[in-house]
């Protein structure tokens, strides 16, 4: 038996000693507080947020003073040295004797959303219990008043409801149902709620650096996506990094018609397409020159992890109707430990009923490359730019003036979002273990093991600034839609949430 085996059965056994008492005394209080706590949920989620809207973002962090004030926890807003920072919200519990420190992270922001693409009766800030997922057919629950039961297979319907306010909640949640149930505290423990993640947390790194002292950790437990599509509860040890880039190619001055131009003036669209296609070979891998070339391999630990992580693509095609997977082949837990490029959104003229015979001025898509550890945000844009460049382009930072539209025959404009690189914890860290052990009290079924997440998060700003240990423990239902119209969290997830973050809370 190896050391490190050893070493983490002792955790377990001396965790399940008595995990099942406490896991039950925090279940008994949830469970006589279920309406209140929905209550509260609910009105969070009704608050809009929208990273972009300020002033609605502001109202979010107010309303997380409130839940923490409530809770017994001092709580106060984080900013960075640049005027109209989006705050964090911060929060502290010190512990006599303590001898960790553990920081919980969630962000309270979430993507824009159209209403018109939700489905009928649904809104994204008028939470509603629903039977099931809209696309299954799913109805609201139109009887349920508060303090009514709850049924734990009911979807709560809203924006943020799993993206991620969600971590907001079974963390608040948990920290009171280990203080009402009289459950000794054994670490220390802050709470950080960013307000600014889902545009690329730009302002974090300042706020991090501005109050270093104050996030001194031992580690951050981050609660952001979901948890295994088979529902089994997940530990992740790294993110994937991200960056969009914005492409705008250009055709004649004005709109032409096709009849009368066809054949001669350029059309933007098959220009971009022609040029999209250009980036994959029919085998689905990124043809870009020095693509994978700085992609750190897996360790032999990390890839014994990923051996044991459950096959659901059978399961997964049927659901979103999928006869063939890309990846050529590669098994889809391997495939998210690599860089990808994918495109976001493609757009030029109109289409359907209000599609027109013309050639368009413009035709524009945006790019999300999902980067690994090893890869450069900076660099992989680069090796984008000179590809786009090879094809014959000559690329422009700003609209065409008449000179250049003249002299080039083949324009484009390339922009990009902020972007960010992996981050990747090791697997074997001693404080990791311990918090394997401590999700694996909550649930009979082997938790999964994972040496990153498929999603970003911009995790090496804790490892670059704060030299901090991260780990990310999800806690949301796989297919709860987020950045996405009828996004909704399971409730039973919620309850496990609490649990979950409960015995990590407990962790010496």
């Amino acid at each position: 038996m190896s050391v490190k085996y050893s070493l983490f059965l002792a955790f377990v056994i001396t965790f399940s000693a008595n995990a099942q008492s406490t896991q039950q005394r925090v279940r008994e209080y949830r469970q006589t507080q279920e309406t209140a706590l929905m209550d509260e949920y609910r009105e969070f989620l009704s608050i809009p947020n929208v990273s972009s809207d300020s002033v609605d973002i502001r109202k979010n962090a107010a309303f997380i003073l409130q839940m923490m004030k409530k809770r017994g926890i001092s709580g106060t807003l984080l900013n960075g040295p640049t005027p109209g920072t989006t705050p964090a919200v911060f929060g502290e519990v010190r512990v006599p004797g303590a001898k960790k420190t553990l920081v919980f992270y969630a962000h309270y922001d979430g993507q824009p959303v159209n209403p018109k693409q939700w489905a009928e009766g649904l809104q994204p800030f008028v939470p509603v219990f629903i039977t099931a997922p809209a696309e299954q057919g799913g109805k609201i629950v139109t009887t349920y008043k508060s303090g009514d039961p709850i049924d734990p297979a009911w979807r709560l319907s809203g924006r943020g409801s799993a993206d991620d306010k969600a971590g907001v909640m079974t963390i608040l949640n948990a920290y009171d149902a280990l203080v009402k149930s009289k459950i000794a505290l054994t670490s220390n423990l802050k709470f950080f709620f960013e307000g600014e993640e889902e545009v690329g947390s730009t302002h974090l790194g300042e706020i991090f650096d501005k109050h270093r002292d104050k996030l001194a950790s031992d580690l951050w437990i981050i609660a952001d996506g979901p948890r295994h599509i088979s529902g089994k509860r997940v530990v992740q040890f790294g993110v994937r990094g991200d960056v969009n880039v914005n492409l705008t190619v250009y055709g004649p001055k004005r709109p032409l018609h096709s009849g009368n131009y066809g054949n001669w003036a350029p059309n933007p669209a098959m220009r971009l397409v022609k040029l999209l296609a250009s980036m994959k070979d029919d085998n689905d891998q990124v043809i870009i020159k020095g693509f994978y070339d700085d992609v750190v391999p897996l360790t032999a630990s990390e890839k014994q992890a990923l051996a044991k992580v459950p096959n659901m693509e059978a399961a997964l095609k049927k659901e979103l109707g999928i006869a063939q997977p890309d990846g050529n082949g590669m098994p889809f837990v391997e495939l998210l430990m690599r860089p990808t490029l994918n495109i976001n959104g493609i757009q030029s003229a109109n289409v359907g009923a209000m599609a027109g015979n013309i050639i368009p001025t413009k035709a524009e898509a945006v790019l999300d490359l999902r980067l690994v550890r090893g890869n450069d945000a900076t660099r992989q844009i680069g090796r984008v730019t000179d590809h786009i460049r090879a094809q014959g382009y000559h690329v422009l930072d700003h609209e065409p003036t008449d000179a250049e539209r003249q002299q080039y025959p083949k324009l484009i404009k390339i922009s990009t979002g902020h972007g960010y690189n992996a981050q990747r914890t090791p697997m074997d860290l001693p404080i990791a273990q311990e918090v394997i052990a401590a999700v694996q009290t909550t649930s009979p079924d082997p938790i999964v093991l994972s040496p990153s997440s498929g999603g970003s998060l911009p995790l090496y700003l804790f490892d670059k600034v704060l030299s901090a240990n991260v780990v990310s423990v999800p806690v949301v239902n796989y297919d709860n839609n987020q950045h996405a119209e009828n996004e909704n969290v399971k409730v039973q997830y919620l309850w496990d949430g609490i649990e979950i973050m409960a015995a990590i809370m407990l962790i010496k």
